[in-house]
């Protein structure tokens, strides 16, 4: 039998991993499993490592022919614990706000980004006869939920400990509407600067990869590149 290594309390690693439950993980209604389902192997085995939990991780193929991993877990101290700060069953449609203290702030939201978060780098070459030579570098962080309240609640946090402005839009087309909290560059730059002030801190790597390759070149004024887009 395996067990949870991590103490049941706020810590910057359990603020990541509340972040990662938020939104990918999954706490069973009829029962006191847990699981969390990702698409990057290694998302899940950072989660089980910081946890210090040595259960299997699985693959199953998706319903558009992808490959999803998983692992499934009970623990039933730990689940009382993320229900007492805000994650419930069938939490896609209801999450609203987390209790979680503002020193471990930066480090639940970067989870929420790693989870269903993305972030977006590109370059346009400006159409102009007069400047052939300009290019316009944009960068745009995205946070997703069925949830809007649970939205809002963060975009409320944001603007309140790093000045972030922000928008939020819907998508009432789906079956469940879909909502989309997004910033754009300037605001992006503070609040990638934020989430990843700690070069050690858990994180998934190719969507630290897209802001450290930002940075690298960000005051260039001209970059010979073709456009991208990273999620």
């Amino acid at each position: 039998m395996t067990f949870t290594k991590l103490a049941i309390e706020w810590s910057p690693q359990m603020a990541y991993i509340v972040g990662l439950m938020a939104t990918d993980g999954c706490l069973a209604s009829r029962s006191t499993a847990m699981n969390f389902k990702s698409a990057d192997r290694e998302l899940v085995a950072t989660y089980l490592e910081l946890l210090g939990r040595t259960n299997k991780i699985g693959a199953q193929t998706t319903k558009w022919g992808g490959l999803v991993y998983y692992t499934q877990y009970r623990d039933v101290r730990l689940r009382r614990w993320f229900e007492s700060i805000g994650l419930t069953p069938r939490k896609s449609l209801t999450l609203g706000a987390i209790s979680a203290p503002d020193e471990f702030m930066a480090a639940l939201v970067r989870g929420l980004l790693d989870g269903d978060g993305s972030i977006s780098n590109g370059v346009w070459k400006a159409d102009t006869t007069r400047r052939s030579d300009y290019y316009y570098e944009w960068l745009r962080t995205r946070f997703a939920s069925a949830s809007r309240t649970h939205l809002e609640w963060l975009k409320s946090q944001l603007t309140r400990l790093i000045g972030l402005r922000g928008w939020i839009w819907t998508d009432y087309a789906r079956r469940n509407p879909m909502s989309c909290l997004a910033y754009g560059k300037a605001d992006s730059v503070e609040l990638l600067s934020w989430l990843y002030e700690n070069p050690n801190a858990p994180c998934l790597t190719r969507k630290r990869g897209i802001w450290a390759d930002y940075v690298s070149r960000h005051s260039l004024r001209t970059v010979e590149s073709t456009n991208t887009m990273y999620a």
